[in-house]
């Protein structure tokens, strides 16, 4: 069962917003060449390895290229 809380984790307080900045921020994360696309790149090509050994090695680069979403 999962619990969601729209709340997080360290608060945030803007005081001056930079679009230029929060725009390069939002590209490298949700881009074409951004981590979330290369996670699943790395997650989705695990299912075509012929062997075990090759599809843990990309399961465990798909997984910790997620977990540079969830801790930066």
């Amino acid at each position: 069962m999962w619990v969601y809380e729209k709340k997080l984790q360290y608060p945030v307080k803007i005081k001056k917003p930079d679009p230029r900045m929060a725009q390069v921020i939002l590209s490298q994360y949700g881009g074409p060449d951004g981590e979330l696309a290369a996670s699943l790149r790395y997650l989705s090509q695990r299912f075509s390895m012929p062997d075990e050994i090759t599809k843990g090695l990309l399961n465990d680069i798909g997984t910790e290229e997620c977990v540079h979403l969830c801790w930066k």
